[in-house]
């Protein structure tokens, strides 16, 4: 099958990979190359490099709703154009371009979570499965006719960064199956239920700081769901302080007010939450490499170190 394939990100490469040795990739449309790090280097794209490296054309629009992209699409003759976290809204003219539509891999259980952070908000939400759905796309965002899922266990542990990986593979082959469907005629669009859409919206800086406040389950649901990226961050006497992992501590009680520490543990030590206590096991200074929270505790006044009044 003749596909134009559209992405960006690392979650993006397997999909590309795997399409590449079933089907004719006869097309890579990725974003624009970027400045990234400290020192502004511009990059290419995961998805440029996975194309570089198998002798697929690549285009590169700031834009896609232009007239030149759509003729450039059209003019390689598509029969399915594959979208996997290619980070622009297709217009009509490019849609209607491929006789088996444009087919969008996200990383959600359609209608749950349509919008940009899909795989986040699920871990934020305390989620025990996640998934994958692809779809018809249509105008809508993530409103699609639902074409085939599959389904991913979610552990208590489980952080945004392994259930991204894990979601990123098995994602591959459920476009592989999609394919092989549509192609045989065995899968038939299923419109989805809108009453039980959600929306998993761009997260903000606001959302990195931890509100002690909360329950020890939301505020580890917030620290493992940041992890890797953004990170989500406490304040201390000696600036922020990045909390990377945690472990629910049931029946542990505060001996401390809300957001100091109530005690080491064997590996790292205990922060009073909203509802009791919640283990921190490692952590990462500004400037510094992440270490083991216990590690982090030696040689200091760890209790002192976090007796704020308020965030700064």
């Amino acid at each position: 099958m003749r596909i134009v394939f559209m992405g960006t990100p690392t979650f993006a490469v397997p999909a590309l990979q795997a399409l590449a040795k079933k089907h004719e990739v006869v097309l890579t449309v990725t974003q624009p190359d970027r400045p990234q790090g400290r020192g502004q280097k511009v990059a290419f794209s995961p998805v440029k490099e996975a194309a570089l490296a198998l002798s697929i054309p690549l285009l590169q629009p700031e834009k896609v709703r232009t007239a030149e992209v759509v003729t450039v699409i059209a003019a390689v003759r598509p029969e399915a154009i594959i979208v996997v976290a290619f980070g622009q809204i297709l217009p009509a003219d490019i849609l209607s371009i491929p006789a088996l539509g444009c087919i969008n891999l996200h990383a959600s259980l359609l209608p749950k979570y349509r919008g940009a952070a899909p795989i986040h908000w699920s871990i934020f939400s305390g989620d025990t499965k996640s998934g994958n759905t692809t779809m018809l796309m249509d105008k809508g965002m993530d409103t699609g006719a639902i074409l085939l899922s599959n389904e991913v266990a979610v552990g208590g542990d489980t952080t945004t960064g392994q259930l991204h990986d894990a979601l990123s593979q098995t994602g591959a082959q459920l476009l592989l199956d999609t394919l092989h469907g549509l192609e045989n005629g065995s899968i038939k669009p299923a419109p989805q239920n809108e009453s039980a859409a959600t929306y998993a919206p761009k997260l903000t800086k606001e959302m990195e700081l931890i509100d002690w406040s909360l329950t020890s389950w939301e505020i580890h649901n917030k620290i493992r769901g940041m992890n890797p990226w953004p990170v989500a961050y406490t304040v201390t006497k000696a600036g922020r302080l990045k909390i990377l992992r945690s472990r629910l501590a049931p029946g542990k009680e505060a001996l401390t007010p809300l957001g100091h520490v109530s005690g080491l543990s064997g590996e790292g030590f205990y922060m009073a939450t909203g509802d009791g206590c919640l283990e921190i096991l490692e952590v990462q200074q500004e400037s510094r490499k992440r270490m083991l929270a216990n590690v982090f505790a030696q040689g200091m006044d760890i209790e002192e170190l976090f007796c704020m009044e308020k965030p700064q």
